[in-house]
């Protein structure tokens, strides 16, 4: 099957668009010109002229009509002009009105959407293997960053044990079944008696072994409201505390593939400080759970141009993040790109909303 144009993949409009952003005044001469300067700063980064555009439109327009048409397109701050006599380039909000209303691209033909199913394919390999390979084949086919906000694997416990660090406070030792082993800091009541914190893993042992940390986590806390633990007040603290830790949105993995693509052609020192800065802030937990929380605002692509998404207040960049689901639809990880604004966004979004079905098929 071949390409089909102007098949949108569902493309949800960031919460921070502005009303009146399509500017419903903007006539179909001043849309052509506008998706002209577009096209054409994709794909070559460079400011574009009154006379390469009267070429490219199928209507005869004297480049001095084309010329006044950005000049109002200019005043409107859809364009800018970066130096002195030279051509136009989109602002954001030109981009963000090109993106919303005059985007076009085509579906996956039946190969391409065969190629990246193979690219995803987890025989033989980890979930997180997998993930890493869809990221880093969506910076490969975007010329950008990827990233992709990967779920904690479900994986059965083996063993966990508390060990004391000194007043209220204790190390948590949490062993998978295959062999992995993860440690955190917990608080613990003042004045806890010796003894309680083996108590607490012995009992939580007993109940764990087998079971996801979900699992345990749920027949833990029914015990524990019916008060049949046979546990102390401070031993069940210590308890809900050691399980509390890996609860929630706390887990998961930012997972970051092609990172140098963003500073390539960066010759200003200050830029490539920017975007060293933005590779530090997505190393943090927080930002790793605003990405998911971004994703979960829609079912379909999202796409971020500039300070929309929050996650970073570097010019130039955009992101396209799309959710991915589980086998009972819950939006558990999402997957994109990080790129300059002038990434192919036609190319993109269809790229990186099929790859985000093909993760939500393997996770179902």
């Amino acid at each position: 099957m071949g390409a089909q144009p102007n098949k949108r993949p569902g493309i949800v409009p960031p919460k921070a668009s502005s009303p009146g952003m399509l500017l419903p005044g903007l006539d179909n001469r001043s849309a052509a010109i506008l998706r002209q300067v577009v096209e054409l700063y994709v794909e070559t980064g460079e400011p574009v002229g009154s006379r390469t555009i009267s070429r490219r439109l199928p209507s005869a327009l004297s480049p001095a009509t084309i010329r006044n048409a950005m000049a109002d397109l200019e005043e409107a701050g859809l364009l800018y002009a970066p130096h002195t006599s030279a051509g136009r380039l989109p602002t954001e909000r030109g981009l963000r009105l090109f993106v919303d209303g005059l985007l076009e691209f085509g579906d996956l033909t039946d190969d391409e959407r065969e190629a990246i199913a193979a690219r995803c394919a987890a025989s033989g390999r980890s979930m997180q293997d997998t993930l890493a390979e869809a990221g880093q084949m969506l910076s490969g086919l975007a010329g950008a960053a990827g990233l992709v906000v990967a779920p904690n694997a479900e994986s059965n416990i083996r063993h966990i044990e508390f060990v004391a660090l000194g007043p209220g406070r204790a190390l948590v030792v949490l062993v998978g079944e295959r062999g992995q082993v993860e440690n955190r800091i917990i608080e613990v009541p003042a004045g806890l008696p010796v003894g309680a914190l083996a108590q607490a893993g012995n009992y939580l042992n007993a109940r764990l072994n087998g079971r996801t940390l979900e699992d345990a986590r749920a027949l833990v806390t029914n015990e524990i409201a019916a008060n049949r633990t046979a546990l102390d007040t401070l031993t069940n603290q210590v308890v809900q505390s050691g399980l509390a830790t890996w609860a929630g949105g706390g887990g998961g993995s930012l997972i970051l593939r092609g990172q140098s693509r963003l500073l390539q052609n960066l010759d200003q020192a200050a830029r490539v400080a920017e975007i060293q800065s933005l590779f530090d802030r997505l190393e943090a937990q927080e930002t790793m759970l605003h990405l998911l929380e971004l994703a979960q605002r829609g079912q379909g692509v999202q796409i971020f141009i500039g300070a929309e998404s929050g996650v970073f207040d570097t010019a130039g960049l955009s992101m396209v993040v799309a959710p991915f689901h589980n086998g009972q639809e819950k939006i558990v990880g999402a997957i994109g790109v990080i790129g300059p604004t002038r990434i192919n966004y036609g190319r993109v979004i269809p790229v990186v909303d099929y790859t985000a079905q093909v993760i939500g098929r393997m996770l179902g």
